[in-house]
């Protein structure tokens, strides 16, 4: 894969209990930062990457997300709807699959804030991509340069690009970003209804079949007022 896939989805249903007040009248995805919100943030990265087609799922506030939504012109966007049933972020794509197509797909969390270093981050994840080896490509951000992050990790990443996730007790230095290129085969045998992209990335794991590809630009995490802030301020610094 030279060129990003034509297809994406963007999760945008979660109920961002952690940035109230601000999500009492609106999703998570509707947050602003710096006069322009974060699923448009998303759109435009996917967008400026070539990517034609963009899933977007729905749940806390949806119809204000969907009119939001139908504004927009410059990408085909389709909504999957879980307003009845909120389905966390495997369920979500494994129910937005027929939607997708059969070929590997990217995956972007609403609220992941990334900025692109020499060259387009997108671009760099596809040609990263080997569908020979991999299952899932991750974008993974050292935690010491991310924005507004003081958690522990997510995994380590051996030179290979391959990726382990940390145990309860261990620091490890790459977060997952957000960003991610996702084949269809690793939902065939998954589970159903409502589960984590999680269970998915630990089965790719198990069969050595997880990569991660380094961001080289800049990560913010908005997942708090206070984040939200921090990104804001470090956004006017730029």
């Amino acid at each position: 894969m030279k060129k990003p896939p034509e297809s994406a989805m963007v999760l945008a249903a979660g109920l961002g209990t952690r940035l109230r007040p601000l999500t009492d009248t609106r999703p998570k995805a509707l947050v602003e930062v710096a006069g322009r919100s974060l699923i448009d943030r998303a759109l435009d990265r996917l967008v400026a990457a070539g990517v034609s087609r963009a899933v977007v799922n729905l749940h806390h506030h949806a119809e204000t997300l969907r009119r939001h939504l139908a504004g927009r012109r410059d990408i085909d966007i389709v909504c999957s709807d879980e307003s009845r049933e909120l389905l966390d972020t495997g369920g979500g794509v494994a129910k937005a699959l027929s939607l997708l197509g059969s070929a590997p797909f990217l995956v972007v969390n609403a609220d992941a804030l990334w900025f692109d270093g020499t060259r387009n981050t997108l671009h760099r994840l596809a040609e990263a991509w080997d569908g020979r080896r991999m299952e899932a490509l991750m974008l993974m951000h050292p935690t010491v340069q991310a924005v507004g992050y003081d958690g522990r990790g997510d995994y380590h990443m051996a030179p290979t690009g391959r990726l382990r996730r940390r145990n309860h007790s261990e620091v490890v230095p790459f977060l997952f970003a957000g960003v991610q290129i996702l084949s269809p085969k690793l939902f065939a045998d998954g589970p159903t209804g409502a589960f984590s992209l999680n269970r998915i990335y630990d089965q790719a794991e198990g069969r050595r079949r997880l990569f991660g590809c380094r961001h080289l630009g800049i990560w913010m995490h908005v997942g708090s007022p206070a984040g939200l802030a921090e990104a804001e301020a470090a956004l006017a610094a730029l």
